[in-house]
C-alpha cells in the first residue's frame, strides 16, 4: 500500500527548497550581480566632483593676450540630501526669483534625487563669497568650480567666437561630454576645441548625512587631475585688428588682411560687430537674443560667409587668363567703346597695364569674349562650352569658386560659374559669351567672399601661389605650426604675366588717370584695383584690394564697404590706413583717417564721390 503521507512530504520538501533556491538567487543577483542598491548606497556617503581644466588662453603674434579665465562656479543641487530652507534668502543672494528657484528644484527632482543638477549657472566671485558664508544652511547644494571667458581687448569677435552649453546631440556623439558641459560653438573657440579644452579630472568626496564633506574616498585613490588645455598663438595683430574696428565703426562691410609669405591672416573684421563679453556668463542668452534680432546682423560673419560680386577687381584674374591663353598680349589695346558696356570717362587703354589702370570696362568686355569665344568650334554655343571651362578651371586655381580650407568653420565657396552651371540655367547649347558677358567686369554669376579676395592679393603679390589663410600660428607651448598651413598652393598662371599686371596695379594708386590715388601712401609703394559692386537693391558697394610694399610685400588686403558707392572712394582709403598702420605703426595724414572715422554708412547717407 502507498503511503500518500511520504509522497506529500517529498513535494512540500522541493516547494521549501525551491523557495530557498529562489531567495538565495535573488539575493545573489542583488549583492553581487546588482550594483544598484550600492550605488543609492555611494549616492548618500560620496560625491563625486569633475575637475574642470582650465581653457587655453589665446594670444595675438606678438603675445598680447586676447581670451583668458576667470573663476566662476555653479550652484549643484541633490534633492535626496535636501532639508527645507528658506527660499527667500537664497533667492536674495543669488539674485534670481522665486519662482525660477523653484522650477529649477522640480526639474532636478525629476531628473534624478540622487544625482547632482544645475541651479544656477555661472556665479560671480561677489556672489560666490555671500553664498559660502550661508551654504550651511542649504543642505542638498553644494559649489561646482568653473571658468568662464573674458576678453581684455574687447575685439575680434567673429574670429574668436564663444562658448556654451554642449547640447544632447553632442553627449550623444561624444561621451567625453556630459550634459552641463560646454564647448566652442563659433570661431577658434570651436575649431580648436580640443586642443583648448583640456582634459577633466574626477574628486570623489566622503560626505555626511547633512552633505557636508568629510574628506577625500580613499585618501584619493581613485581621483584624477584635471590637465589644462592648450593654449594658442593666433596670426591675429592686435592692434591693427582694433584699428580696422575702429575704421568700420557705423559701416556694413569686411577687412581681411594677410601676410603674403606665409597666408597667415593679420586683421579679420566682420561689422558690425560686438563685444565678445557680452556672450559670456549668465547674461549670454538674453544678449544673444538681442544681437541675433539686430536688423544689422551683428553675429554674420561676413569675412567668410558673405558672398559678392567682386566687381572691378576681378578685372586682374580675367587680364592673367587671357595672358596665359594667348588670346591678348601685354600690349594688346582696344577702344573703348561704351556701346558694348559702359564705363566712366578716360582715354582709350592701348595696352593691359594702362586697361588695369582706368579700368576700362569695354577693354575687359572684349578680354572676355576673346577667352569665350576662340573659334574652336563651328557653333558659337559649344565654342563657348569650350571657351568657358578653359577659362573656369584657370579662374579656380586662384582660390575662387571654392572653400578655402581655413581654420574656422562656415566659409562660403563663393562662385565660378561653369558649363554645368548654366546649361542648367539656360539649358545646352543655349548660352554663349553675349549671354554671360556680365562676368568681364566682374558683375553676373560670378561671387567672391572677402577672404578670397583677401587671398587674390596675396596670390598676385606672391607672382602666382598662396598659402592658404588661417588664424592659428601655433599650438601649445612649443608653438607648434599646423602643417597643412606650409603646403603652398600654385595657380596655372605663368608669374612672368603677373609681372605685366602688376605695374597696372601699381599705377592704380600712384599715377594719373589711376581710379585709387586716395589710397596713395608717400613713403610706401602700394599696388591695387578697386571695383565698385553693382547693387540692385540700393547704393553700390565699394571694393579694393591691394598689397605693399611692391617689391616685397608684407601686408595683401581687401576691404569690402557696402552701400558705400565707389571703390576709389572708400575701400581704397580704408585698405591704405590698414597698410600704412601695419608697416610703420603711425598714421601720417590724419585727415584721411578723420573722414574715414567720421563716415557713416548706417544711420546717415554720404555723398560718393569726393
Amino acid at each position: 500500500m502507498v503511503n500518500n503521507y511520504d509522497d506529500r512530504k517529498i513535494v512540500i520538501g522541493a516547494i521549501i527548497v525551491l523557495i530557498i533556491a529562489v531567495f538565495i538567487i535573488k539575493l545573489f543577483t542583488l549583492q553581487v550581480l546588482s550594483n544598484k542598491y550600492s550605488n543609492s548606497s555611494n549616492s548618500n556617503s560620496q560625491r563625486h566632483v569633475t575637475e574642470y581644466p582650465a581653457r587655453g588662453l589665446i594670444y595675438d603674434r606678438n603675445g598680447k593676450l586676447l581670451v583668458f579665465n576667470e573663476a566662476a562656479y555653479d550652484l549643484q543641487f541633490i534633492p535626496k540630501q535636501s532639508e527645507s530652507f528658506d527660499t527667500t534668502e537664497l533667492c536674495k543672494i543669488l539674485d534670481i526669483k522665486k519662482e525660477i528657484l523653484i522650477e529649477e528644484i522640480n526639474k532636478a527632482k525629476k531628473y534624478s534625487y540622487y544625482k547632482p543638477s544645475i541651479i544656477v549657472k555661472q556665479i560671480s566671485n561677489v556672489t560666490y563669497a555671500q553664498l559660502q558664508e550661508k551654504l550651511y544652511k542649504y543642505t542638498g547644494f553644494y559649489i561646482q568650480a568653473r571658468t568662464i571667458r573674458m576678453y581684455p581687448e574687447k575685439t575680434s569677435a567673429h574670429v574668436l567666437g564663444y562658448i556654451g552649453e554642449v547640447n544632447q546631440k553632442k553627449t550623444d556623439e561624444d561621451k567625453y561630454y556630459t550634459s552641463g558641459d560646454y564647448i566652442g560653438i563659433s570661431g577658434i573657440e570651436k575649431s580648436y576645441e580640443k586642443e583648448l579644452r583640456g582634459v577633466k579630472g574626477k574628486k570623489i568626496y566622503l560626505v555626511d548625512v547633512h552633505s557636508r564633506i568629510q574628506g577625500l574616498y580613499m585618501n584619493g585613490k581613485y581621483d584624477t587631475l584635471a590637465i589644462p588645455g592648450q593654449n594658442l598663438i593666433t596670426t591675429l595683430d592686435a592692434e591693427i585688428q582694433a584699428y580696422g574696428e575702429l575704421l568700420m565703426q557705423n559701416k556694413i562691410g569686411s577687412i581681411v588682411a594677410i601676410e603674403p609669405k606665409t597666408g597667415e591672416i593679420l586683421a579679420y573684421i566682420s561689422s558690425p560687430t560686438y563685444d565678445p563679453n557680452m556672450l559670456v556668463g549668465r547674461k549670454r542668452s538674453k544678449n544673444y537674443s538681442i544681437l541675433s534680432q539686430d536688423s544689422l546682423k551683428p553675429l554674420f560673419n561676413r569675412a567668410i560667409a558673405a558672398k559678392y560680386p567682386p566687381g572691378s577687381i576681378f578685372k586682374l584674374v580675367q587680364s592673367l587668363i587671357a595672358l596665359q591663353l594667348g588670346v591678348i598680349t601685354p600690349e594688346t589695346g582696344f577702344p573703348c567703346n561704351k556701346s558694348l558696356v559702359g564705363c566712366h570717362d578716360h582715354p582709350d587703354a592701348g595696352c593691359i597695364r594702362d586697361a588695369v589702370k582706368m579700368s576700362c570696362n569695354p577693354y575687359f568686355y572684349q578680354v572676355f569674349r576673346r577667352i569665350i569665344q576662340q573659334g574652336k568650334n563651328r557653333s558659337v554655343f559649344r565654342d563657348a562650352r569650350i571657351g568657358l571651362d578653359i577659362w573656369q578651371k584657370l579662374a579656380v586655381s586662384f582660390g575662387l569658386g571654392k572653400k578655402l580650407d581655413i581654420d574656422l568653420d562656415g566659409i562660403k565657396a563663393g562662385q565660378i560659374p561653369s558649363v554645368k552651371f548654366y546649361d542648367k540655367w539656360y539649358g545646352k547649347n543655349r548660352w554663349a559669351f553675349s549671354t554671360i558677358y556680365s562676368n568681364s567686369i566682374g558683375q553676373g554669376e560670378v561671387e567672391v567672399v572677402p577672404m578670397q579676395m583677401a587671398n587674390l592679393a596675396a596670390t598676385i603679390a606672391n607672382k602666382g601661389y598662396y598659402f592658404t589663410p588661417h588664424i592659428v600660428k601655433g599650438v601649445g607651448d612649443n608653438k607648434k605650426p599646423i602643417q597643412k598651413y606650409l603646403k603652398k598652393h600654385q595657380t596655372l598662371i605663368e608669374k612672368k604675366w603677373y609681372d605685366e599686371i602688376i605695374p597696372g596695379m601699381y599705377d592704380v594708386v600712384n599715377s594719373p588717370g589711376g581710379t585709387a590715388h586716395q589710397a596713395k601712401i608717400d613713403s610706401i609703394k602700394v599696388c591695387g584695383k578697386t571695383g565698385t559692386a553693382q547693387n540692385p537693391h540700393g547704393e553700390d558697394h565699394s571694393v579694393f584690394i591691394a598689397f605693399a610694399p611692391m617689391d616685397n610685400p608684407q601686408i595683401a588686403i581687401a576691404v569690402y564697404v557696402e552701400n558705400s558707392g565707389f571703390g576709389g572712394t572708400w575701400a581704397a582709403p580704408i585698405a591704405s590706413l590698414i597698410i600704412e598702420k601695419y608697416l610703420t605703426r603711425t598714421i601720417v595724414n590724419k585727415e584721411k583717417e578723420k573722414r574715414i572715422l567720421e563716415a557713416d554708412f548706417i544711420h546717415k547717407k554720404y555723398e560718393t564721390n569726393n
